[in-house]
């Protein structure tokens, strides 16, 4: 069963319609920093994941069809039924599994920071059980730690601990009830089945879904554009805003 996600709209009524999930552990206020220039050419919908922010939470086990259900039953509730779709790290995890499962759903598909399968499935099951156990702030500051790269870390303390306000404001059972989800995905026998025009962007220092992962995504897709930015780790859109704004905006056009 779906969950009804919480969820933000933002920009003009009459443009083209980009929706954006944010990664395990963040909320919709993770893309603030492409808002302002985004919605200059784009009716931007942004979303928590159940579990996170502000949408509510199922105490279930959870997998990414669930995930990307809770997608397509936003987008019935909002009217669309076609949109540029988006997401960092898990939110485009949920993109690729919505865009292989309902292509005529989506325009155009941006991945930033994600991954087809991240093993081992070990990994998460301990993660999961750790915040149940000791809370989310158990796992803060290694976490943290791997979303920006160590001198962005120290030249910008602001911004650390505003991305772990985040983290450490979802709930323990949300957060690791998508553990679960990411646990069991293997998106790759479906990458070849996606027929949305695809651009793929990767931090060069990202510990989480490292380079090797966006290449794989973009052998897999067809036609797909594959972007690494040097200066970058896991929540690439925070670290370098300019870079991947501009990216999106020339993958994306949508001048009005």
């Amino acid at each position: 069963m779906s969950v009804e996600l919480r969820y933000t709209v933002d920009g003009p009524e009459d443009a083209p319609v980009l929706v954006l999930g944010n990664s395990l552990g963040t909320t919709v206020a993770m893309w603030e920093p492409q808002l302002a220039a985004l919605t200059e050419r784009f009716r931007v919908v942004r979303y928590d994941h159940r579990g996170h922010g502000a949408s509510p939470l199922d105490e279930n086990p959870c997998q990414l069809e669930d995930l990307g259900g809770d997608v397509l039953a936003m987008l019935d509730v909002l009217g669309l039924d076609r949109v540029h779709l988006g997401g960092l790290s898990l939110g485009g995890m949920v993109a690729m599994w919505v865009a292989a499962h309902a292509p005529e759903r989506v325009d155009r598909l941006v991945l930033l920071c994600t991954s087809a399968r991240i093993a081992p499935p070990e990994m998460w099951a301990e993660r999961a059980r750790t915040v149940r156990e000791h809370g989310m702030a158990a796992i803060a500051d290694v976490m943290v730690g791997r979303w920006f790269t160590p001198r962005f870390a120290a030249e910008h303390p602001d911004v650390v601990a505003w991305a772990k306000d985040q983290l450490t404001g979802t709930p323990a059972a949300g957060y690791a009830g998508c553990c679960g989800a990411i646990q069991v995905m293997d998106l790759a026998p479906l990458l070849g089945s996606i027929t949305a025009p695809t651009l793929v962007i990767a931090g060069a220092q990202d510990p989480a879904t490292p380079p090797d992962h966006a290449r794989r995504l973009a052998d897999g897709i067809p036609e797909a554009r594959l972007e690494i930015l040097p200066d970058a780790a896991h929540l690439a859109n925070v670290e370098q805003p300019e870079a991947v704004t501009r990216l999106l905006l020339d993958f994306l056009g949508g001048d009005r």
